[in-house]
């Protein structure tokens, strides 16, 4: 469609609102004539009935995650991608598993033995820990749970446990792992009674509370009031019952009147409540019998609301008519009005919406919330998206993402570059980090791959991955270039800079100062997306990698002592300009090479 062709939203909305008040109050005078009060519940009914619903994909969302989360490690396990025998790569794939999801409190992965590691959301700053764990000694509650985990093949929810550790209770989402027909430990997502309230807190409302009950019970998994009495939570009562919770309605359940499901037209599978609330105004309570939807959880869904929503007389809907009649003029302008603000926020949407196809996530500002609840859906759904996208920057290059858009190019079939290889490693890293805790440690390998990363972009190269302290990094692709062994050094000499610079500081504050190793080659090598349907890597194999790999390691032979060395294949050698200083070390012979290489070392200045 040509452009001139296309439609305004101001006033295409105004006309289209416009329309659909003087529709809408046309079809209020007709219904005036048909309708009845029973007609009224049974509409109030199926409003309810969405209202269950939409309470339910709220849970079934945080569940399904869980779930899938569980699922993936199981299948990463049996891959061999996890290992018990690797606490490290363990603690940093549940440190990336944990992060995302804001409603699980811990995660724990142990052997059959019940050692592994735990990692723990923490208190309320956001803070994640995680290390080695021994189920029998550091969380001996959680001990059943593994027996019981031996016995079964499938994975379950827990019975609600209070955790004397924590002093509050939790429900498990516990997946056994098996080799064959035995037993090798299991995956233990927890999700505490705070944490699946302020789900509820989430979706309910002024007039509208959503709360779960355990099934075949009375006591409270989750509601918005609950915080106010995690204290008086114990081993003997995991859950209190309604009777102890401070909403008031609610408080009352065993007493309230049973209604009729017919006459609202309330689905069998749900019971209706009527009563008072403290200020004697009518409310219900729709509450499930059990709910087979939520992932097993042994919960069901419940929700109190005022009674205006089922139980609207029919004067109400002829006085209703009445007033809009009156108002029906006045309607219409409004309607323009509410073009206009209906318009601005989506406007101000596609315009930020352009910067994140652009991947421009930094110039992109908050959307702000509106009295529309779709408006404000989108505001919060699209500020959302934002942080999530700007959470997945971390993990994805966002220059090669830029460059394959650019291109046009979202997935890259396999092709054979010349590209130019970077490998670097820290010398000595066990005695720069000894004596450091665990947070300590990842601040410094961050900090330290921030100053190497810095320099890799800097002169456009591609970040294949961090591993450990180490980083590997390419130039000659998805960029075409003539002579990727140029912007490969100067971006390892840039490293030495950045490193020495850094060692300065160190020194000020007396920590040891920090050494690398930096190997590079080039050749051919495939490059191109690499990896399952599911999950692909834009990435270079052959042998090239290796060999850059072996200079690396290769420097700790020629000078052990030195504080930054880089070794360089004649590869790179020949493609370097009078401007670098080179040190000529002749022909080596390094692991998996049957010829020798011929290497060189670069001087910074």
């Amino acid at each position: 469609m040509l452009l001139r062709n296309k439609l305004f939203i101001t006033p295409t909305l105004a006309t289209v609102i416009g329309t659909f008040v003087v529709i809408t109050a046309a079809a209020i005078l007709i219904i005036q004539a048909m309708t009845s009060e029973r007609v009224i519940r049974q509409l109030g009914g199926s409003l309810v009935d969405l209202g269950m619903d939409t309470s339910e994909a709220a849970f079934i969302e945080q569940l399904h995650a869980v779930t899938e989360t569980a699922n993936y490690t199981r299948a990463s396990w049996e891959s061999g991608e996890l290992s018990f025998d690797d606490p490290e790569h363990l603690v940093g794939y549940i440190y990336g598993a944990l992060a995302p999801q804001d409603r699980v409190s811990f995660m724990i992965m142990v052997d059959s033995g019940g050692m592994g590691v735990d990692v723990d959301r923490g208190d309320a700053d956001g803070e994640i820990l995680g290390g080695d764990v021994d189920l029998a000694a550091d969380i001996p509650s959680l001990t059943p749970i593994l027996k019981e985990a031996a016995g079964r093949r499938e994975p379950f929810w827990s019975e609600p446990l209070y955790m004397p550790t924590r002093k509050h209770t939790y429900f498990i989402y516990t997946h056994p792992f098996y080799s064959e027909d035995t037993y090798r430990g299991s995956f233990l997502i927890g999700m505490s009674l705070e944490r699946i309230s302020d789900i509820t807190w989430s979706i309910s409302t002024d007039d509208i509370t959503v709360f779960l009950m355990k099934e075949k019970s009375e006591e409270v998994v989750a509601h918005p009031m609950l915080e106010d009495h995690f204290e008086e939570l114990n081993e003997e009562a995991p859950l209190l019952h309604v009777s102890q919770i401070s909403d008031f309605f609610l408080s009352d359940f065993s007493s309230l009147q049973i209604v009729d499901n017919k006459d609202y037209n309330i689905p069998d599978g749900m019971e209706l409540r009527a009563g008072l609330d403290n200020d004697g105004d009518k409310r219900f309570i729709i509450i499930e019998h059990e709910n087979d939807n939520l992932k097993g959880l042994p919960a069901r869904i419940g929700i109190h609301f005022p009674a205006e929503y089922l139980d609207q007389p029919l004067q109400q809907l002829l006085v209703a008519i009445t007033v809009g009649l009156a108002l029906l003029v006045i309607s219409l302008l409004g309607a323009i009005m509410l073009a206009r603000r209906i318009a601005k926020p989506i406007r101000r949407a596609a315009a930020a919406a352009t910067d994140v196809a652009d991947l421009n996530l930094d110039r992109v500002e908050p959307l702000p919330s509106s009295i529309i609840r779709e408006l404000d859906d989108l505001s919060s759904g699209f500020n959302s998206m934002v942080a999530g996208l700007k959470a997945f920057n971390r993990y994805v290059p966002r220059t090669l993402v830029q460059k394959l858009l650019s291109e046009g190019r979202a997935d890259v079939l396999p092709e054979e570059r010349e590209v130019a290889v970077l490998f670097t490693d820290i010398a000595g890293f066990t005695s720069v980090s000894e004596g450091l805790s665990a947070s300590e440690t990842a601040a410094f390998v961050n900090h330290h791959l921030s100053l190497l990363g810095a320099e890799i972009t800097r002169l456009d190269g591609t970040i294949d991955k961090y591993v450990g302290d180490s980083v590997m990094a390419f130039w000659g692709a998805p960029d075409h270039l003539d002579n990727p062994a140029e912007p490969a050094a100067r971006a390892a000499l840039a490293m030495a800079e950045a490193i020495r610079a850094d060692n300065v500081e160190r020194n000020r504050r007396n920590e040891p100062p920090v050494r690398i190793r930096i190997g590079l080659h080039m050749g051919p090598l495939i490059v191109g997306d690499i990896g399952a349907p599911g999950r692909v890597n834009y990435t270079v194999i052959g042998d090239t990698v290796n060999a850059a790999a072996r200079l690396e390691n290769l420097g700790k032979e020629i000078d052990p002592e030195a504080d930054v060395i880089i070794l360089a294949s004649g590869e790179i050698a020949r493609g370097l300009g009078t401007g670098i200083r080179q040190q000529p070390i002749g022909p080596q012979m390094v692991k998996g090479k049957s010829a020798p290489i011929d290497v060189v070392r670069l001087l910074p200045d």
